[in-house]
């Protein structure tokens, strides 16, 4: 699902964003992103909302874009949130019913390269939480698109503009000294979730173990901006797993919660709470 946006911007002509939200539509959808055959239960389910805030000229748009993306677990009728991330750096240009053209050996347009970039973002989240690094090949042409990006008159692509931006995603993930945050992924939905509806406490056990690495990541550089994407996307979910979960584990898993997203720690807390 693509959805373009305007509520600041007043003009009467809406055709140039039912356009352009045509367009990224059709980019993303009909452009072949991987080799892999996906079967009809394993699509990802992706959902891209960009909001317009000012358009300086007519060809020049200012927005962010939300991005949010969605796997199926095994044997249910539920969809586990991967990614749910809003862009606020997010600048383009856009002729009405021009062609949006991505090279994936330079750097052409700002709009198709964010696209592109989370695209290979999304893909790659979910190769890795089927199989232990899965991902590799796709976060690896999402690093290709941030390098490509670095002499870009924008923002959102340099390391030095900011601790929270696509650079610093895509380092996150790939840096060896995190490699804890892939082995996460594996384990929290295909070691997890995955095996949940036949045995919850078995399933909650390789969660716990992934909850672990994280830990180690954050002591290893806390602040790293990749756990803050991570609990966006997996706090309120955290909190139904562990609610009826063992006591005697309750305690740990608050702890470790708390630990990595502390802003957030009075929702961890109501794991432990009786019902």
């Amino acid at each position: 699902m693509v959805q373009v946006t305007t509520p600041q911007i007043q003009t009467s002509d809406r055709r140039v964003f039912e356009t352009l939200q045509t367009a990224i539509r059709e980019f993303m959808n009909d452009r072949k992103w991987t080799n892999y055959s996906y079967k009809y239960e394993e699509r990802i389910e992706c959902s891209i909302l960009i909001n317009v805030s000012e358009r300086p000229s007519t060809s020049q748009f200012k927005a962010s874009i939300q991005i949010q993306s969605r796997r199926p677990i095994f044997n249910t009728s539920y969809n586990s949130v991967m990614l749910n991330y809003i862009d606020k750096q997010f600048e383009f240009e856009y002729e009405e019913y021009e062609p949006l053209d991505f090279d994936p050996t330079t750097y052409t347009s700002n709009l198709t390269s964010v696209l592109a970039f989370y695209a290979y973002f999304i893909i790659g989240l979910d190769f890795d939480s089927y199989s232990l690094y899965g991902g590799t090949p796709f976060f690896e042409k999402a690093q290709t698109i941030i390098n490509n990006a670095q002499n870009a008159p924008v923002k959102g692509w340099k390391a030095f503009e900011s601790r929270k931006n696509r650079y610093w995603l895509i380092e996150n993930v790939l840096n060896q000294r995190y490699s804890g945050i892939r082995e996460c992924l594996y384990k929290y939905h295909r070691l997890g979730l995955d095996l949940m509806y036949d045995n919850k406490e078995k399933g909650r056990a390789p969660i716990t173990e992934g909850l672990k690495l994280l830990q180690q990541a954050h002591r290893e550089k806390p602040g790293l901006f990749f756990l803050s994407v991570f609990f966006l996307a997996k706090r309120d979910e955290l909190v139904s797993i562990y609610k009826e979960g063992s006591p005697m584990d309750k305690p740990e898993v608050v702890k470790i919660l708390s630990e990595l997203d502390p802003s957030n720690s009075s929702k961890y807390r109501k794991i432990q709470e009786v019902k």
